[in-house]
């Protein structure tokens, strides 16, 4: 028993090694035949087509067919019609001379070399057939309404089963529903009948699909009666007709037409498709439902058919065995039917087929056939196509049921075994063989074959191999160190290397290694693990209006080495072939959009190894449909129902019903929004007014816009009646004194109810217990009371009234008759200073009765007579302040201080103002002054300057003296310690001493009265120079040294000061210097507002213009383009309009210092120095060379060139003035090359070479008053180029050029 249990053991190991280890010969070796391809069991042929019956099969050497034909030999080459195709058991029947039918068996192709024998299947071979319906005479059937109903099919029977449809005559597909549905066998039941149901066109039709033809039934006719046409027709059609029911069809519980009884059974096959059918009858309709009683239905392969009727559950298992229940079911009860099904199984492999063995000599195998069914099956064996007892004996071969051991085999001992596994429902047949082999290993992998795979996927490196004995798979990377084996990689027994999560790492060369005892063999692969393609930026869903354009984006990241296609679908199919769809790189764009571009649109970013896509809906909308078939409905004196029906929403929901009248009567053409509603609503009661002849229209609004309005309604009149309501608006005021106007908002054609409108107008005083006097008022809405006291309250009522009577009694209004002026004035007016700018008045109420009016409040009347100061002018614009309401007080802001003002106080009502109260005076209190108008600074030494001012123009009080401010400024603006003076009131200059030298200063000054200081005005000085330094300044200048430490601001010519206003509007003119120009300063009376400086070279010809600076609203200017060491005029220019003359002032004379400092010599400056060196030692290099020329006695190219040429302008120049040319003494006289002959004929003297009057001005060099050269560095003159003509653009000679250099240096 032991060891019974070790063989076991063994068998079992050996087995699955067996098992998971199967190889695939290759072609090239030995090898028994292998059936690859055959026909299926059950062939079903065209019978207008050849027959042909597929036996394909491999081995070495190739193998040999043949076939059998209901289990005997069938000898191909006796029968004429078949042949069999070249190197293949393919069999071809040629129908063409014989029938199809003749063929119709049972066929078994066998395959063999000389290492074994392969069968097929067998193959029962049948032609498909699609007969005629048999001809049969259709009576008419004649149902009462209610009752059920079955038209039968019967379709004749076909090879397949043919596919059952209704449809009529026009080839529709007859509707069906829960009430009217078709049976799995084709028949149209009807639950119960309705009238609709009456047709002569019930066409049963059976579509067969091998030769697709369809087949057609006679037309059923099908006449429905209810139980008025039963009684007027049952004796016309009781002969002829049979009727399903002589009683009416009423209400009745649910009964099953199919199947019937309580209880059924079916069987079905593992693997098929169950279906079940439960159709009942019954009024109403009833529902059917399905439960499995012993368990659960199988969710993910039940489906329900035919509304709920049938029952289908797909690839059945032993599990789905049991009992099911269907129930039928409406109001009045329910019926319920049992169908047991039993599962049964056509045999069926649990772990595979049988699969081939290679084994080398000496090894075991096991080959296995493990099958079920039900019932069980039986298994047989067969060698080589012959029943394995009939076979020869085989020591190293046993057969235990369903099992063959190979032990020891040897070679020649190849053969294939066939497995037969069958039972009541069918068989299996299958092929494998045992092929004994000595192979070495081989890979079949190609070598060096490139493995790609995405990152973070697995990665699956494949390492095929074939030997015998079954070789040893080894995997190594980039060298053979170590073995590839544990995480993360995993050797599957197929020699697969598998890395479960692949990394950029993973990426390199591996090499795969066969072992078996005869040998080895390696294999180079290559593993890329690429980077995944990701969509970065999804397509979003979109909403767009019809006719507008729509933008899909789809950005994408891929690995640069793989080549990526971007695919766009639109509901999973291709996009539309239309150019407004636009694909670009990333995005998708579609113009002009229309309902039909709706959907949902798909990017695809594929590369050869993965593909990453998304999605997103357009959804297209547009404003509704209007709404259609409006009616009018529940119609009363004042209201009436509207329904209609919406219109298409065009994917935007509609929100809200817009409900719009016309009423022909009163406003033919106008229509007028009466009443909204919630779009889910499709009728509204509407409230109408009586006399109107209503026309209603239906508006739809969705998110996009309104829709169209829908056609009219008929017309609904309302018969008229008495008004609803009375005017509104009803009021009275008097446009006179003595009268009062009563007027109201008047009714419309929609309020008026009714012809004949009009209004009873009704007043009387209001503290006087008098009658209403009435007035009728038509086509006005206005009514003028005469002869009324002035200013009564009234009492006033307004009534509607038309043809059909009055409306309600009116509500009462108050109104007043006509305002006239006031009779009284304030009294008790005073006024209080608070401070010098304000004050307040106080005054106190006019009685009631002497207003005569609504009162609308107080003026208050304010005008300023004159300043207290004798020097400032007198003023009397009037001011007026208002005070709406009955105030007794009011504040007077802004006065001018130190002043005279007047005021009185007035009543004002609707009317107007009443009587003045007596003018009245008050003093304001003295004030801060205003700036001083105007600050010069004259006299500038060494140590102080003279500051001369005039008194503010606003002085707002007694000036009691004035505040000096000075401090220094340094050349970076810094300020420097602050100095002060307090100064008496009756001067206008002072001298400040103790000053340093060339220091600007900035000076601030303010006047002074007893309330305080005013605001200063500033302005800024400099110092002059010590005079030492303005020598020493001088003598740099004549050597040369320019620069010096401070700026130089010479003294201007003092000016008297003005004691009198001048005829001009300027006054006060001066000028100081500034850091960065000359500083003018004024100031201006007058009237005009464009006010700019001109100024000129002082001493200059006639022919120069005066230079402007515009200087609107400023009280000075720096002028920055005046050159120092020249003296310029300067005057300003006030300008009105065009045709007004220009105002000048008196001309002020300005000396501009030259500031050294702030010159550069360019004779310092190291460039200068070093292009003046250059140019010294070319000319010397070029002076040897010319005399070097002159003693060889040769002539230079350009001579030769010179005297080919006739023009005179090129003479040759005097080598004794060393210039470029060849001596000659009929050349002595003749002028310099390049130079212009005088008009008169004379040649000019020439010059001195190192004279400077050729960079002055003309004649001997001119020194400004600091000593600093004039125009040095300038060029020729105007006058001189006048004189001599045009200078000649040459260059100097090089002895002008060594004295020039020399006047530099």
């Amino acid at each position: 028993m032991m060891e019974r249990r070790r063989m076991d053991a063994a068998l079992l190991v050996l087995f699955l090694v067996q098992l998971t280890t199967a190889l695939e010969v290759p072609l090239d070796l030995p090898q028994p035949p292998t059936i690859t391809h055959q026909s299926p069991k059950d062939y079903i042929i065209d019978p207008r087509e050849n027959i042909i019956i597929h036996c394909e099969a491999k081995g070495k050497p190739h193998p040999s067919f043949s076939w059998t034909r209901n289990g005997t030999h069938f000898d191909i080459d006796e029968d004429p019609n078949v042949t069999m195709k070249p190197h293949s058991g393919t069999m071809v029947v040629d129908i063409s001379r014989v029938k199809a039918e003749h063929y119709e068996s049972v066929y078994q192709c066998t395959s063999r070399n000389k290492h074994g024998t392969a069968v097929s299947n067998n193959i029962v071979v049948q032609q498909s057939r699609s007969p005629l319906w048999s001809k049969e005479k259709l009576k008419q059937m004649v149902v009462q309404e209610g009752v059920s109903m079955v038209l039968p099919c019967r379709p004749p029977a076909g090879l397949p089963p043919p596919i059952i449809f209704w449809m009529d005559n026009n080839f529709q597909r007859l509707p069906q529903s829960s009430r009217v549905s078709q049976s799995l066998n084709g028949d149209l039941y009807f639950s119960n009948v309705l009238q609709e149901d009456s047709r002569s066109d019930y066409i049963c039709y059976a579509r067969f699909p091998y030769t697709q033809t369809i087949q057609q039934k006679q037309p059923i006719s099908v006449k429905v009666l209810n139980m008025d046409a039963i009684n007027d027709t049952m004796a016309a059609f009781y002969n002829e007709t049979d009727l399903f029911s002589e009683e009416p069809a009423d209400e009745r519980k649910p009964t099953f037409l199919i199947p019937s009884g309580p209880s059924s059974s079916k069987m079905v096959l593992r693997g098929q498709v169950l279906e079940m059918e439960c159709i009942a009858e019954g009024l109403p309709t009833p529902e059917v439902s399905w439960i499995k009683v012993s368990g659960d239905l199988p969710a993910k392969r039940t489906f329900f058919l035919h509304y709920q009727k049938t029952l289908r559950i797909v690839n059945v298992s032993e599990s789905d065995a049991g009992d099911y229940r269907c129930t039928a079911r409406n109001h009045l009860g329910s019926v319920h039917h049992t169908i047991k099904v039993n599962v049964k199984a056509a045999p069926y492999w649990i772990s595979g087929a049988p699969r081939n063995l290679v084994l080398a000599p000496g090894e075991s195998g096991v080959l296995t056939c493990r099958a079920s069914g039900t019932p069980k099956p039986l298994v047989t064996w067969a060698m080589n196509g012959i029943p394995i007892e009939n076979s020869p004996k085989d020591l190293s071969r046993k057969v235990e049921d369903d099992t063959i051991i190979f032990t020891d085999v040897q070679t020649g001992s190849s053969a294939v075994f066939q497995c037969n596994v069958s039972n009541d429902y069918g068989y299996l047949l299958s092929n494998a063989f045992v092929n004994v082999l000595s192979e070495t290993p081989r890979v079949l992998t190609p070598s060096n074959k490139v493995y790609q795979v995405i990152k973070n996927h697995p990665a699956l490196i494949d390492c095929a191999s074939f030997g015998s004995p079954i070789p040893k798979i080894t995997w190594f990377k980039e060298s053979h160190a170590s073995t590839l084996d544990g995480d993360p990689y995993i050797v599957h027994d197929n020699g697969t290397l598998e890395i479960h999560v692949a990394q950029a790492r993973n990426s390199g060369k591996y090499s795969c290694v066969a072992r078996n005892t005869l040998g080895n063999y390696e294999n180079h692969v290559f593993l890329e693990v690429k980077e995944p393609t990701r969509i970065l930026k999804q397509p979003e869903y979109k909403v767009v209006q019809r006719g507008r354009s729509v933008m899909f984006e789809c950005k994408v990241k891929h690995d640069p080495s793989l080549i990526p296609t971007m695919t766009w679908l639109k509901d999973d199919g291709e996009l539309p072939d239309d150019e407004r769809l636009i694909v670009d790189s990333d995005s998708l764009a579609i113009s002009d959009v229309t309902e039909n571009d709706a959907g949902v649109y798909t990017c695809i970013m594929n590369t050869t190894l993965d593909h990453d896509s998304a999605s997103a809906e357009l959804t297209v909308v547009e404003r509704p449909d209007p709404p259609t078939d409006l009616e009018l409905t529940d119609q009363k004196k004042r209201s009436v129902q509207l329904t209609w029906t919406p219109g298409d929403e065009h994917n935007s929901p509609i929100q809200k019903f817009l409900i719009q009248f016309e009423d022909s009567l009163h406003h033919r053409g106008h229509w007028h929004n009466l009443t909204e509603v919630p779009g889910s609503k499709t009728t509204a009661h509407l409230k109408l007014s009586p006399y109107m002849h209503y026309t209603f229209r239906v508006l739809a609004l969705n998110a996009v816009n309104l829709s169209r309005p829908s056609f009219p309604s008929r017309m609904f009149k309302t018969e008229p009646a008495a008004p609803d309501e009375n005017p509104t608006g009803v009021q009275g005021l008097g446009t006179e004194h003595d009268n009062l106007v009563i007027s109201w908002k008047p009714l419309t054609g929609l309020q008026s109810n009714g012809p004949g409108l009009h209004y009873r107008v009704m007043w009387r005083q209001k503290l006087m217990d008098s009658d209403w006097a009435t007035m009728t008022v038509a086509n006005n809405s206005k009514f003028v009371v005469s002869g009324t006291p002035t200013f009564v309250a009234y009492e006033l009522r307004v009534q509607a009234v038309n043809e059909h009577g009055a409306a309600a009694e009116p509500q009462t209004a108050i109104g007043f008759s006509g305002e006239d002026l006031p009779v009284a004035a304030p009294e008790n007016v005073q006024a209080m200073l608070l401070n010098s700018t304000l004050a307040k008045v106080h005054w106190e109420p006019v009685p009631a009765r002497l207003i005569r009016g609504h009162l609308k409040g107080y003026r208050v009347y304010y005008w300023r007579d004159r300043s207290l100061h004798k020097h400032n002018p007198h003023h009397a614009e009037k001011q007026i302040l208002t005070f709406s309401g009955n105030h007794t007080h009011g504040m007077l802001p802004g006065l001018h201080p130190f002043s005279l003002y007047s005021f009185n106080v007035r009543l004002y009502n609707g009317k107007g103002e009443g009587p003045p109260s007596p003018t009245q005076q008050f003093e304001t209190p003295e004030g801060v002054p205003g700036p001083p108008t105007s600050l010069l600074v004259t006299n500038p030494n060494l140590d102080s300057l003279t500051l001369e001012w005039s008194p503010p123009h606003d002085r707002n009080g007694h000036i009691t003296g004035y505040t000096l401010k000075y401090q220094p400024v340094n050349d970076s603006n810094e300020l420097g310690p602050l100095e002060e003076l307090a100064l008496p009131a009756n001067e206008t200059s002072v001298t400040v001493f103790s000053l340093k030298y060339s220091t600007r200063y900035k000076f601030y000054l303010n006047a002074i009265t007893v309330s305080g200081a005013g605001p200063a005005m500033s302005q800024e000085a400099v110092t002059i120079m010590d005079e030492a330094l303005i020598s020493q300044h001088e003598v740099d200048v004549a050597t040369g040294n320019t620069q010096t430490p401070h700026p130089i601001a010479p003294s201007p010519p003092r000016r008297p000061p003005h004691k009198a206003q001048p005829a001009s509007s300027f006054k006060n003119i001066s000028s100081s210097f500034v850091e960065d120009g000359t500083l003018i300063s004024w100031e201006y009376w007058g009237p005009e507002k464009n006010v700019y400086v001109e100024y000129i070279v002082k001493n200059s010809e006639g022919e120069e213009e005066w230079q402007k600076e515009l200087v609107n609203g400023s009280q000075n200017v720096t002028l920055k383009g005046l050159k120092g060491g020249l003296s310029y005029r300067v005057r300003l220019v006030a300008q009105g309009h065009h045709d007004q003359p220009l105002h000048h002032s008196e001309e002020l004379v300005v000396s501009v210092p030259a500031v050294a400092s702030r010159q550069v010599d360019i004779a310092t400056q190291g460039w200068f120095i070093g292009l003046m060196c250059a140019i010294a030692l070319l000319i010397l290099i070029l002076l040897i060379i010319c005399f070097i020329q002159r003693n060889k006695g040769g002539k230079y190219p350009v001579k030769e060139k010179e005297d080919a040429h006739t023009d005179p302008e090129f003479q040759p120049m005097k080598d004794d003035d060393c210039t470029f040319g060849e001596y000659s003494d009929n050349e002595d006289h003749k002028p310099l090359k390049g130079s212009r002959t005088p008009s008169n004929g004379t040649v000019k003297r020439d010059d001195s070479d190192d004279s400077l009057v050729d960079y002055g001005d003309g004649g001997d060099g001119q020194f400004n008053e600091d000593g600093s050269f004039i125009g040095q560095y300038s060029g020729k003159s105007a006058s001189r180029e006048t004189a001599e003509g045009h200078e000649s653009s040459e260059a100097p000679s090089p002895i002008n050029a060594m004295n020039s250099l020399n006047s530099f240096v």
